[in-house]
């Protein structure tokens, strides 16, 4: 039951929309008698939204790669390895 409690809210809408739509963050009390625009409220929820998904491109990609691209890479290091050790 809500008893006429008023709080302000940042909605950042999710960029991969597979699993989350949005991220809903509560702002404190306190923060705008800062001198707090509302950009940098938006712009301080995106930066600790991407903090908790990862957010490097780099580490997405390789999530998403197929399992065989896995296989091949793994084949090519034994391979690797193989023919270091039998050339010493």
């Amino acid at each position: 039951m809500v008893k006429g409690i008023s709080r302000r809210v940042v909605v950042v809408d999710s960029p991969d929309q597979r699993f989350f739509e949005q991220a809903i963050f509560i702002v404190r009390n306190d923060a705008g008698g800062e001198g707090v625009t509302a950009r940098e409220l938006v712009e301080e929820a995106r930066r600790v939204a991407r903090g908790y998904t990862g957010g490097s491109r780099l580490s997405r990609a390789w999530r998403e790669l197929n399992p065989l691209v896995y296989t091949l890479i793994g084949a090519g290091s034994i391979g690797l390895v193989w023919l270091i050790v039998t050339l010493i």
